[in-house]
């Protein structure tokens, strides 16, 4: 009985010898984990982003979840999955590039790439900036368009091409 005792705690020694070798890796590991995980930020969402700026949550589809918001350089980059328009209340319509980029700055979004809107002919929307209850668009021409027109956030339509 003694030997099978001792032939028991021996190989029990044995496999807490390899799991206590095994704690500074997964000590380093697990706090490796923690620590991405601490500073990994959890983004806001885009309406929120875009209410601090002063412009209306719904100037992007629903659909539009993923954007960069460089606070160095003032720019953001909206990312949506498909290319899209949006019919809005005003009858107005935009039409969405997979990536839509611009400078960001209170009530202005200004050097637009990836944004159209239809005049009479699909036309590229270069700025929009907000004022009291208006919003102006640069698109070739100036167009202004109810702010109110843009608070619901509404689904992109798939369209194929830009």
């Amino acid at each position: 009985m003694n030997q099978i005792m001792g032939f028991w705690f021996s190989n029990k020694a044995q496999d807490v010898g390899k799991d206590i070798n095994d704690v500074p890796k997964n000590i380093k590991g697990g706090a490796k984990k923690m620590v991405n995980q601490v500073t990994e930020k959890k983004q806001k969402p885009l309406a929120e982003v875009l209410q601090e700026f002063d412009l209306p949550p719904a100037i992007f589809p629903r659909e539009a979840k993923k954007y960069v918001l460089d606070e160095e350089k003032k720019t953001l980059t909206v990312t949506i999955p498909a290319i899209c328009e949006v019919s809005y209340r005003d009858s107005s319509i935009l039409r969405f590039s997979t990536s839509v980029t611009g400078h960001i700055e209170k009530g202005k979004l200004t050097d637009i790439e990836g944004l159209k809107t239809k005049v009479v002919i699909w036309v590229k929307v270069t700025s929009i900036v907000t004022e009291d209850s208006k919003l102006h668009f640069q698109a070739g021409l100036k167009k202004t368009r109810e702010r109110k027109v843009y608070q619901v956030v509404r689904d992109g339509v798939p369209v194929d091409k830009f």
